[in-house]
């Protein structure tokens, strides 16, 4: 069997059609079971675990969305397709409020059999991948992230997700840039009863306009130039779950006009390919701009903003909720650097930082907030920190100066000499990202008493590149002392 085979379960009371497919999809790398009847499929799907239904609609002792009905318990990522004689419309409707994957009409040729199980093995495969990157990056964060606030503002907001969780009614989230949309997004999903089925963000505006349909309704293998394979869209890997489409004014029209029909019928389409599945995916959209504005303007569909705009979610920006700014320091603290333990802002920040803090005005809301938490807490090394930590635009933004930060002694043992040190370590308002990155990589050496072993481990980084990167600082030093 290949790599990529699956297990599958063939359920049909022609004897003839069992011998025949029992043969043929082993053929084709997968490995098979068949039964005579539903009785039978419903029996062996609770002793083992398949990856693909082929059922027939009609058979004897329980029919094939019986079968499935039995599979969402014993079975429920089995991937379900329907074989049906009749091709009645009442039936097909039927067999999607069921979640079926597809159906085929009989008799079906093989090659259809064929490219439903590609399809059915491509997805898994993505959609295993999903789950081994959501494993490393929930590894990687420090803690959860997660909304945080107890403001007025943002007790509507829990309210409103309370209330439209529960249901399939697309949703759209707004906010200024760095208001935590996306965070609303998963709250909405985590809510649901798709909780434990896929949530697939995709952002609008940075995907290349030429190749957003591809990236949504997926493509067929030679459909354009370019497509050596074929490919499963988002929309097919969100199946069951949640797509989260950001930014979605962004979307070109064309792609406008083949949402609003997915979104109206559940239909997928690949680019190059003349038939469609169903899909069951709730689609919850965010944008920070004005799509009523758009829709006057002629930039966005008004019947697609009718169609996305059944819930609305407006996320306040931080400087309007800054009662709410304690308790995002203090998350944030803890996520940055794990055991910190911090119960309340005054163990983070002097009352001067902090009341600088709290008069900025958060042009980036909370995404700004968390990177000036981990920039203060990589240029000092011990809390409470003060106001010398914080970055050039808290200081500019309430109209003082910006102090130098004091070097300790042990710092310059780093540099080639005293004067290097000061040149390397003196806070300048018109810092660049090679800045920051040499400040973390000398506060690192220092935290850790010169061993570089110990701070490279720390950075993340080899220690071959530790001494490369404090070669490069000292020559720096060296041509500028």
């Amino acid at each position: 069997m290949s790599t990529d085979g699956l297990k599958v379960l063939f359920a049909d009371d022609e004897i003839s059609l069992r011998e025949l497919v029992r043969l043929e999809i082993a053929a084709m790398g997968h490995t098979v079971t068949v039964c005579p009847d539903g009785l039978s499929a419903i029996e062996t799907l609770k002793k083992d675990q398949f990856d693909a239904l082929l059922l027939d609609l009609d058979m004897p002792g329980a029919n094939g969305l019986e079968v499935i009905q039995a599979a969402h318990k014993t079975n429920p990522t089995a991937k379900a397709v329907i074989l049906t004689g009749k091709g009645s419309h009442e039936s097909v409707r039927a067999g999607f409020r069921e979640k079926i994957f597809d159906y085929l009409t009989k008799p079906c040729r093989l090659a259809e059999i064929q490219d439903v199980l590609a399809r059915i093995a491509e997805e898994k495969k993505l959609t295993q991948k999903l789950a081994d990157g959501g494993k490393r990056l929930e590894r990687a964060e420090d803690a959860k992230q997660a909304l945080v606030g107890n403001s007025d503002a943002m007790k509507r907001v829990y309210h409103l997700i309370h209330k439209i969780a529960p249901t399939d009614s697309t949703v759209v989230i707004l906010g200024e840039t760095g208001t935590g949309k996306e965070l609303a997004a998963r709250e909405v999903h985590a809510n649901s009863g798709r909780a434990d089925k896929p949530f697939v963000a995709v952002n609008c505006g940075a995907l290349p306009e030429n190749l957003i349909e591809s990236e949504l309704f997926g493509h067929k293998k030679g459909s354009f130039t370019g497509a050596d394979s074929q490919r499963i869209g988002l929309l097919e890997v969100a199946d069951t779950g949640t797509l989260f489409l950001d930014e979605i004014g962004e979307l070109p029209k064309g792609v406008q006009a083949k949402l609003l029909r997915f979104l109206e019928s559940g239909e997928v389409r690949k680019i190059g390919e003349n038939s469609s599945r169903i899909c069951n995916v709730r689609v919850i959209c965010a944008t920070l701009r004005n799509l009523e504005e758009m829709v006057a303007q002629g930039g966005f569909r008004q019947d697609l903003w009718f169609r996305i705009n059944t819930f609305e979610i407006r996320l306040p920006p931080l400087r309007e909720r800054l009662e709410d700014l304690p308790d995002l320091i203090v998350h944030l603290t803890n996520r940055f650097k794990k055991g910190a333990g911090k119960g309340s802002v005054d163990e983070i920040f002097t009352p001067r930082a902090f009341e600088l803090l709290r008069k900025y005005s958060w042009p980036g809301n909370v995404r700004q907030l968390a990177n000036v938490v981990e920039h203060a807490m990589i240029l000092s090394d011990s809390f409470p920190i003060g106001p010398e930590a914080l970055p050039h635009q808290v200081h500019e933004g309430n109209g003082s100066s910006v102090p130098k930060i004091s070097v300790p002694t042990s710092a310059k043992t780093i540099a080639a000499s005293d004067e290097d040190a000061d040149e390397l370590m003196a806070f300048d308002s018109g810092k660049t990202l090679r800045d920051l990155e040499n400040e973390a990589i000398i506060s690192a050496v220092r935290r850790n008493g010169g061993n570089k072993a110990k701070a490279a481990e720390e950075l993340g980084i080899s220690l071959k590149t530790l001494y490369n990167k404090l070669n490069q600082l000292q020559d720096f030093a060296k041509k500028t002392g």
